[in-house]
This record gives structure tokens, sequence and C-alpha cells, in this order.
């Protein structure tokens, strides 16, 4: 009967919440009153529940006291909990990415789909920055590692982040928390839960948090007036139906709605090239943190620059409904349910796209700039069982529409600093002629030649009148574009997953997916205020630069520089209309034999799908923009060979597998140094080794354990011609045969876990959890100034209360050693070059176009939150 079902699937899942905590693949105890073997971890990875020890599939099973105990209210806390699992931020929250064994996909172009699947009770969230946000009341996380399309669908060749939050409860009961801690953080949430009727229970939630940014922030010369940067300060809602009209059917609905209004995220220096001067001469103060000796990589800071605002205002909500309904009578008895949900997010979002004090370029927080997503999903799974076979059919259907902004706005210093970049580039090679801020008219006057034009140049555009004055114009004061592009997309999926039990120890699960994409792009691309002119003003003058200079090249790159894609005259008033269609058959094969009690072995296969799509930017070669934004889809094949290994009396649990991945076409997202652009790798592969431990002691009330991911990710070999825009190939020269970026060759998980009775009706308790990651480049293009070294964070908990858990006191501390470490690390805009026009023969890269003696790009970087602390009280009832 459902609603027996119902209150077994309830007990099942308060007992591993109350007696296991997960790290690494695992669930370990956390109550003293609960149960203390393996086999009360239920995971429901082959959408149905089974003990994690039958699962052929790498899992990571997280219940709710685990992510308690860890500090994880959302995806990006969840990675101290989960070895071979990393998760970023960029430009702002909007911006995050999750990656699995070193593969995951970069957050700044809403036209890429993920790698790793975020799915929240059932609904999938077709972009990681979608899912990413506090998560409420959570009963369990489970990760899975690996392709995972055949049940989760697709964009999820990497993985899947499932999380199933807790549902509502015919038994009355209501919770509160109050929280405070360093850098003005506070936070409070309720919830209520219990019966309306005998058939209908509800459940409520309600949060509110606030902190102080991480960064502090010289404004330089302004107009902005915060001096701190990533602060927090959201509300979110959550409110759920539960509907057991009769003893076979269950409805839950569930309604949430999420608003953030923020500033983040300003980039710090980590390493300030030779432009610095130019900065500081156009900023009050530095505008950016002075250069090291020899412009090597500073020590580390949360001293960041920003002129301009770095306002994020998101919103989130949507509502599903999940019924499930059983059929005794149909195929020796079965279960359909129907998975419908509707859901809106977007972003408005302010950017300093110079990170300095200099007021360069910006983006308002107006509305023009951000995205946003709508989409609507249904699925429709009907499955059942008898004693030899475990099955399941379904059909998925989505449609979704993303509406993308962009824009630009020019500060009163880009002129001059394009100035100061040209001039410097032309003394170099010519040491007459002076570093000045005033030559862009030189290039741009009207009918320009190569002798007056050599004039001017000589007097750094100084000349009050004449022929070799700089009359020509700069650039546009104030917005100089304002871009839309709108994406819509339709996606259809039939599929399969069945578990043939050959004998009692011997199982085949066979699991095929077909799904069909369609997706159309519309866009208007439009230069403002007469934007386009000076670019358009140099190309005119392109003899007359060649001459003045020496070479057709030389004027090319001036040329170049005037035109990049925010400023080319190209853009004026250009549209774009694309449509694509493809299909793909994915799936998986495995095979598991238990050999005895406490031993199972396992192969499999899985080919995985990432649906093509369009880079949604200004995307050009050379100053010729691109004919299409179309990139391909991309596929995975991969293998795994584990042992599941239950082990003294069944309290100790030890896992490990090795996996195999080749990724074709793989989708990178990388900063050109001017756009984000998608360009297919041909090929990515991650091997390597998943393990972990648990094990719940003889000692009452301690469980420990830990894991273990070794990968080795590597880039294949490529040149130029294997890649959809050979143009591009130079930025990523670094890459052909050398290992991915966020790819760490060892990501280890430890935790220990204490709570036990006091007496007097109370208990106490401990846990300690740590990550530690090998080093690895935080950059896509592999640039050397972006490594990460080897780091551990540790986070803390120690909790007192009573022993019914109606009040609880937590002192906790996120990072408890204030470890300094890189998020990631990026070219600052228009603030000196990395590669060279030309392959390098020699230096610290040859054979490739960069050379380290050479590199003169200043590195800004998002950075990791520093240690926090604080306390928490909660009351429950």
């Amino acid at each position: 009967m459902r609603l027996t079902n119902l209150l077994r699937t309830t007990v099942s899942a308060a007992v591993v919440g109350a007696c296991a905590f997960g790290l690494a693949g695992t669930a370990a105890a956390q109550s003293q009153d609960g149960p203390t073997t393996i086999d009360d971890i239920i995971v429901t990875a082959q959408k149905r529940e089974q003990n994690l020890q039958d699962v052929p599939i790498v899992v990571t099973s997280l219940p709710a006291e685990t992510l308690e105990n860890a500090g994880v209210r959302d995806i990006k806390d969840l990675q101290i909990l989960t070895p071979g699992m990393t998760v970023t931020s960029t430009q702002s929250e909007a911006s995050t990415t999750a990656r699995i064994r070193g593969v995951g996909t970069v957050g700044d172009n809403p036209g890429l789909e993920s790698s790793v699947g975020v799915v929240i009770d059932g609904v999938y969230r077709s972009r990681n920055s979608v899912g990413f946000g506090d998560l409420g009341e959570m009963s369990r996380i489970e990760v899975l590692k690996g392709p995972q399309g055949t049940l989760f669908g697709k964009n999820t060749s990497a993985g899947v982040i499932n999380i199933i939050t807790e549902a509502p409860s015919f038994t009355p009961g209501y919770s509160a928390e109050a929280t405070v801690g360093n850098y003005g953080q506070m936070g409070v949430s309720g919830s209520v839960t219990g019966p309306i009727t005998d058939q209908l229970a509800f459940r409520l939630y309600a949060g509110r948090r606030v902190r102080s940014g991480f960064y502090d922030v010289d404004t330089g010369d302004g107009p902005r007036t915060n001096t701190d940067d990533q602060n927090q300060d959201f509300i979110t809602t959550r409110g759920q139906l539960l509907w057991l009209p009769n003893d076979n059917t269950s409805v839950r609905v569930i309604a949430d709605y999420t608003s953030r209004d923020e500033y983040c995220c300003t980039g710090v220096q980590i390493r300030t090239g030779p432009t610095y001067p130019f900065v500081d001469g156009l900023s009050a103060g530095t505008g950016q943190r002075p250069p090291a000796t020899g412009f090597g990589p500073l020590p580390f800071s949360r001293q960041a620059f920003a002129n301009r605002g770095t306002g994020q205002d998101i919103k989130d909500m949507g509502v599903s409904i999940e019924a499930n309904i059983d059929m005794p009578s149909l195929f020796g008895g079965a279960t359909l349910t129907s998975v419908t949900s509707w859901r809106d997010w977007s972003g408005d979002i302010g950017m300093d796209i110079d990170y300095t004090g200099a007021d360069i370029a910006y983006r308002e927080q107006d509305g023009q700039y951000g995205y946003s997503v709508d989409n609507l999903t249904q699925e429709l799974r009907l499955a059942g069982s008898n004693e030899r076979l475990d099955w399941l059919v379904g059909l998925f259907a989505t449609r979704e529409r993303i509406g993308r902004g962009d824009s630009w706005f020019y500060g009163p210093d880009y002129t001059p600093f394009l100035s100061f970049l040209l001039s410097a580039q032309l003394n170099r090679a010519n040491p007459a002629l002076p570093v000045s801020p005033g030559i862009i008219g030189c290039f741009s006057r009207p009918g320009q030649t190569a002798l007056f034009l050599q004039g001017c140049l000589a007097q750094g555009g100084t000349a009050p009148a004449g022929p070799t004055a700089a009359t020509g114009p700069g650039f546009t004061l104030g917005q100089g574009f304002a871009d839309f592009y709108d994406q819509e997309s339709t996606s259809f999926a039939i599929f399969t997953n069945n578990t043939w039990h050959v004998t009692d120890q011997f199982d085949i699960t066979l699991g095929l997916r077909y799904t069909q994409d369609d997706k159309s792009l519309d866009a208007q691309q439009r230069n403002l205020n007469g934007n386009g002119t000076t670019c358009g003003a140099f190309a005119a003058n392109a003899a007359a630069i060649g001459g003045a200079l020496g070479s057709a090249s030389a004027a090319s790159t001036i040329i170049g520089n005037a035109c990049l894609p925010w400023s080319n005259f190209a853009y004026n008033n250009r549209n774009i209309a694309e449509d694509f269609s493809d299909g793909e058959l994915s799936g998986t094969i495995k095979a598991s034999y238990r050999l005895n009690e406490s031993l199972l072995a396992y192969v499999s296969y899985a080919r995985g799908y990432k649906s093509f799509g369009y880079n949604l930017d200004r995307v050009q070669t050379g100053i010729t923009p691109v004919a299409s934004l179309l990139f391909p889809s991309e596929v995975v094949d991969s293998y795994e060979a584990g042992l599941k290994m239950t082990l003294l009396d069944r309290t100790l649990l030890l896992n490990a597998t090795y996996f195999d991945q080749t990724f074709t076409d793989f989708q990178l997202n990388t900063f050109l140094g001017t756009a984000f652009v998608v360009e297919s790798i041909p090929e990515l592969t991650s091997r390597g080794v998943d393990a972990d431990f648990l094990w719940f002691t003889p000692v009452e009330g301690l469980s420990l354990s830990g894991g273990l991911t070794y990968t080795n990710t590597e880039y294949g070999d490529f040149t130029a011609a294997d890649l959809t825009n050979p143009g591009n190939f130079p930025q990523l020269s670094l890459l052909p045969g050398s290992r991915a970026s966020f790819a760490p060759e060892i990501s280890a998980s430890a935790s220990i876990n204490y709570d036990r009775s006091i007496g007097g009706g109370n208990r106490m308790g401990f846990s300690l959890a740590a990550k530690y990651m090998s080093e690895y480049n935080t950059g896509s293009d592999l640039l050397p100034y972006k490594m990460q070294d080897a780091f551990t964070t540790v986070n803390g908990r120690i909790s007192i209360g009573s022993e019914d858990e109606r009040w609880t006191l937590d002192l906790w501390a996120q990072n408890l050693t204030d470890e300094e470490y890189v998020q990631v690390a990026y070219n600052a805009p228009l603030q000196g070059s990395a590669f060279q026009s030309t392959v390098q023969a020699g230096g610290s890269h040859p054979g490739t176009y960069y050379n380290q003696a050479l590199d003169t790009q200043t590195y800004d970087a998002y950075l990791g939150q520093p240690r926090t602390y604080g306390a928490t009280l909660r009351f429950k009832y």
C-alpha cells in the first residue's frame, strides 16, 4: 500500500539520517541509538531503493546529519565530503561549476550545458548555476560518478548530484535554528510539518542568511561605494503538500522560491604585469596591487580593486508534481511515476570588467547583462520486478528557453589605457616613439597617411593642430553595445533500465536511452552610440598604418586591438538565426557477481551524451565574426571494474573501483582574453581509481570514514586543424598531451565522528572532516601562473544537546586552518598577453605559442573562502 510504503520509506530515511554519516562514497554512523551495520545504508542511484553495497556504481551517499555536521548548505560546501569532486564560482554565483574526476563545464557560457547533472527531488536542473543555492532541509545527497545518462538523462556525462529534500510528514513537528558567526554572519531558518487531513500533509521551510564579504575592495576612481565583496544576502522558501488519496497513490507537490541580492565577485591580482604603470597612472591610488620584483607571483591577499559595482540579483522559482501509482495487477505488480516540473531562473549582474581602480570598462546592473532559464519537463516511468527481473521503461521531454543579455560600457580611461598599450608596444620596437595616452586619434584620423601618422606617433599625439594632430575619434564613452541571445530547445528521450538476476549471485543490467535534441538560436548584436566608429577608422587607414610601421602584420596587430569584439564595427545591427537537430543513443551494461555475502565484484560499460549548443557571445577570428556559433555534441565511453566489501560483522566497508573514460569532442569553455568560447577538444581521457572505507568502530558512537580518488585526466594530442575554429589553437596550444585543469592527481577525504550520551538526558559529540587535493591548474588554458599548490581544508564541529534533540548547540568552523587557495585564475582583460603570435622554438614551452619569459599578462583570481566560525542553536519538536 502507498501509505505503508511511505511510512516504511520515512522510517528508512530517518534511520539512515540518524545513524549514518557519509564520506567518500559511504555513509557513517552519527547517532548513538542508530544501527551500526553497513546494511542500513540505502541509496536510489538506480531509481529504486537498494543497499549501497548491492549497487554496481560508485556512489557517495550523504544523509542529513552528515551534511549538517560538515556545514553543507549548498553544493559548493559538498565537495569536502566527496573526493574527486571540485566546485568553483567565477564572475558571480551564477557562474558555478561542478567537476567529477577532473571533468566538468565552466559556467560562464549559458549556451553550454552541464557535464555534472544536478537533480533536486527528481527534477533535472539544466545548468549547474541553476542548481546552486540554499538547499534547505535535506534528507540526503547522492553523488554518482561516471556517466549516468540512462536514468538521469543527457548532460550527465561526468556524473550526477542527486539531492533529496525532506518530505512532509503526518507526524506534527517543527524546528528552528539561529546562527551567528564572523564576517557578520547571521542566519535564521525554520520549518513546520504535519497533517492537514488524514490524507494530506504539508511541510513549510523558510530561511534567511546574511554575511559581509570576504574581500577588501579599493574603489579607486569610483563610483562604487561597497568596500567589501562576495557577501551573502538571500531568502529561500519551500512549501510542500503530500496527498495520499488511496492506498495505491501518492502525490507530492513542491513549490520553492529563492532571492539573492548580493555583490559578487571581484578578482584579486596574483601576478601584476608590465601594464601596471598605466593602471596606476589612470586611477586614484595604485589601481591594483603593485608588481613583485621581476613581475613574479604575488603573495596571497584578499585585497581587491574595483571602481564599479558587482551586484547580483538572482531569482529562482519553480513547481514540481510527483505522482506514484502502484498497479498490483499490471505485470505482476508495477509502479507508474510521473514527474512534472516548471522552473524559472534569472540573474541580473553588474561587473567591473578590468578589476582595477581605473575606470576602463564595466557592465551596469541594469537588466541588460545576465541570463534567464525557463524550463518545463515531464518524465514518465513504469517500473516493476519479479524474482528474476527488475525492469523500468520511461519517457522524458523538456522545453527550455534561455535568454542572455550582454552589454559593455566604456569608462573614460578606456581610450587612454588602450593608447598606453599600443604606444608601449611601438616603443619596444622603436624607443624613439613615446609611451603616451593620446595616440588613438593618430590611427583613427580620417584620410591618414603614413608620413603624417609617423609624425603624430613621434609626438605622442600631442600636436595641437595640423596634419600630425591626433584628431581622429576615440572610443565611445558610456554604453558601447547591447546584445541579446534567445536559445530555444526541445528534447525528447525514451529509456529503459533492466536487471536480470541470472542466478542468486549473478546479475546483468542493460540500459538504453535515445535522445533527440532540437535547438534554435536567434540573436541581435547591436553596437550603440557610435561604437565601432573607431575600429572602422583604424581599418580604413590600414595602408597608412602598414606604411608607417613598416609591415602589414604590424598594422594587423594594431587594428586587431582597436577591433576587439566589444568595439568591432562588424557587429553593427548584426542578426543571427541558426537551428540544429541531433539524436544520440546512449546506455550501459553492467555485470555483478556476489562471491559471498561480504564481497561483490562488478564490471560495467556506459556511453554518455552531452548535447550540442551555441556560443552565446561575440566570437571572431581576427576581426571577422565567425559564421556559426554552433559547437557539436560531446560523448563519453566509460569502463569500470570494482569490488565492494563488507567486513567485520558488516561494520566495515571497503570499496574500490578502476575507471577508464574517453571523452570525444570534449566541450571546453575557455576565456580567450576577449570572450568565453566553447571549443571542441578531440579527446580527453580520465583514468584512475576511486576507493573508500567506512568503519562503525566498537567504541560506542565513534565512526571513521575516508576515501581517495586517483585520477590521470589528460587531453589527447591535437593540432589547429582538429579544432572547430583553428584560430583558437594558439591560446590552447598548452593542452595537447597535458593534464586537464581542475584535475588533481590525488583527491582524498577523511572524517571522524563521535557522539554519545553524557548522562542527565544530554549528549555531546564532535566531528572533523578534511579534504586534500594535490596540485592542479585552475585555468582552462593551463598557463603556469594559474597553478594551485596542494592544499588541505578542514571543517570541525562540537555539539552538545539533549538526547531527544529538542535542543542542540553547535560550535563550528569551516576551513579551520584558514587555508589560502585559489578557486579560479584568469587573464586580466587587456592587461598584457600570455601567448605569442608564433610558435616558440625555445623557452619554457617549446613547440607551443607560450614562453614564460615573454609573458606580460596580469593574472587575477577568484579565491577560496577563508576561515569562518560561529555558533548555531537548534530546536526540534
